[in-house]
Order: C-alpha cells, then sequence, then structure tokens
C-alpha cells in the first residue's frame, strides 16, 4: 500500500548533504540515492517499507510504500523516519546566531550557511550503526553494515532491502557475525542490545528524559559514552550532544586552533562546553570543517 505526503523545506535547504550521508554505501542495498532524490529500506513493526523521496524546490514529495496495510501508527513511524532522514529535527539557526562572533566556528558557518544534522530513520538504526562503526575505518564499517542488513534485513517487493528491527537481530547467533567478520565484542554487543530491546527492557521512545536515556544505555555492556552520545545525536536529535571522544571533533580543533597536538578529551570536552545548548550542531560544524577550506 503506497500514501504520499508533503514535508515544508526551509529556505537554503541542503539537499546534497543529505544525498551525501545516504549515499555512504556505494552498492546501493538499502538505500539508493538519485540527483533528484532517494530511497530507503526499513521494517518498521515487522512491515518492509521504502520510504521514498523527491526533492521540489521548497519541499520533499514522499511517498511511503508499505508491503502491506498503512496503519495510522505506522504511517507515524514513518513520518517520523522521514523527519530523521531528512535532517528537519534540529533548527540550524539558533546555534548559526550564537556563534555568528565566535573566532573558532564563526567563519565556518558562515562559509557553510544552513547545515543539517541528517539522523538514521530510526533510533535502533542510529544505535546499531554506532556500534557496527566503534573503532573500525568507515569503509569497512559500511561493509559490515551491509552485511548485517543482510543477514537480519529482508527485501521489500521492490528489490530495496530493509533495515532490520531489534526482533530481527535478536534471532541471529554469534556465529552469523562472528564468521562474517564481526569480532566477537561487537557482535556481543550487538546482540545484547537488540536482545534488549526486542524484551521490552529498554525502550527506544525519543519522548523520555535524556539523562534516563543515558543511564539506562551506558548499563548495557560494550556500548560506552561515545556510542550513546552519537546514538543521541543521530537517532534521538538531541540539541546538546557533547563529542569530546570522537577523534574526527579533536582533529577539526586542532586544525582550527593550531598548536603542536590534537587536544585530548578533557580539553575536547571543555572546547565543547561554550557551545552548549547547540553542542550537536558544533559537531556537525567541526565536521565539515575538515573538508572547508577558506576561500
Amino acid at each position: 500500500m503506497r500514501t504520499e505526503l508533503r514535508l515544508d523545506l526551509p529556505a537554503g535547504y541542503r539537499t546534497q548533504d543529505v544525498l551525501a550521508f545516504h549515499s555512504r554505501d556505494t552498492e546501493g542495498l538499502a538505500e539508493q540515492v538519485s540527483p533528484a532524490g532517494l530511497r530507503k529500506g526499513i521494517l518498521l513493526d515487522g512491515v518492509p517499507v521504502v520510504l521514498e523521496v523527491a526533492f521540489e524546490a521548497d519541499a520533499a514529495r514522499c511517498t511511503v510504500d508499505a508491503d502491506g496495510g498503512l496503519t495510522e501508527a505506522l504511517l507515524k513511524q514513518a513520518h517520523e523516519a522521514l523527519l530523521n532522514i531528512l535532517g528537519l529535527r534540529i533548527d540550524p539557526a539558533a546555534f548559526a546566531a550564537s556563534v555568528c562572533d565566535d573566532p573558532v566556528l564563526g567563519p565556518v558557518v558562515a562559509r557553510q550557511p544552513g547545515l543539517r544534522i541528517v539522523q538514521s530513520a530510526t533510533i535502533f538504526e542510529a544505535l546499531t550503526w554506532a556500534i557496527i562503526g566503534q573503532q573500525i575505518n568507515l569503509p569497512f564499517a559500511i561493509s559490515l553494515r551491509r552485511t548485517f542488513i543482510g543477514l537480519a534485513g529482508r527485501p521489500h517487493t521492490s528489490g530495496l532491502w530493509c533495515y532490520p528491527e531489534a526482533q530481527d537481530v535478536a534471532r541471529l547467533t554469534l556465529e552469523d557475525l562472528t564468521t562474517r567478520k564481526f569480532s566477537r565484542a561487537k557482535a556481543e554487543t550487538l546482540l545484547r542490545f537488540a536482545g534488549l530491546v526486542a524484551d521490552g527492557k529498554v525502550a527506544l521512545d525519543r519522548d523520555r528524559p535524556v539523562d534516563e536515556v543515558v543511564e539506562e544505555l551506558l548499563a548495557i555492556k560494550g556500548i560506552g559514552p561515545w556510542t550513546v552520545n552519537y546514538a543521541l545525536l543521530r537517532g534521538y536529535g538531541y540539541p546538546d550532544c557533547s563529542l569530546q571522544g570522537d577523534v574526527a571533533i579533536r582533529t577539526a580543533f586542532h586544525r582550527l586552533l593550531g598548536g603542536d597536538e590534537r587536544p585530548g578529551i578533557a580539553a575536547t570536552e571543555k572546547l565543547l562546553a561554550r557551545f552548549a545548548p547547540h553542542r550537536t550542531m558544533a559537531a556537525a560544524y567541526l565536521w565539515a570543517s575538515l573538508a572547508d577550506s577558506p576561500s
């Protein structure tokens, strides 16, 4: 069953950033990107769903294509996922106004106005991707993610694969993952986390207090502060994540501030504190600064 939605886009919306984020897997197993839009496969309440987005001048024309009936609850989940993958959760204007005179990030923001945080379709996807990507390079992480989708996900009738839900991952065995290049620790963490979510012992609810979310996630063996903050950023859309443990953030500060060496984690935490309560957008611009050069 298919239905269409129209989401208004703000002035200066950076379509290319969204397309770039969703085109990282060049094999296009669960995401397909074209210059005009994208298609994203995701399992929602056990139903294979493809979210199609066609960009217009001031709007995103979206189609929700489900292999089955489209209930009101499923349509609501699809709408939430579209807000995530289009980066419409956090308005960057407040951060831009707060740093217009900042000597570090002010010039970066001036060169790249309107940068947004593009998110994973669901909180579960954000957390599992964070676990998969821990302490390995990006190409290998993308390869493992593709394997993960092939093991636990399901194909939509259109042929696009759908990112799995917790119940799908919890059915895997340790050997399913370790025989396909996942480290034992990474595999154990993925299965442990998925099992807790599938059993209802961990609730991935966007409306919960952030301190409660952090405490619950940190109690899971194998999930540390970096993974939690990444999930808050890419999954929950929390506007004030502090990613002092992220190597790219520390590298960006080093390039922007100079000095003999990259700042340590404690020093980076202090540097990020000046941008509260907008540290998520600060992280986005610090990442962007690594590929940015003054004209």
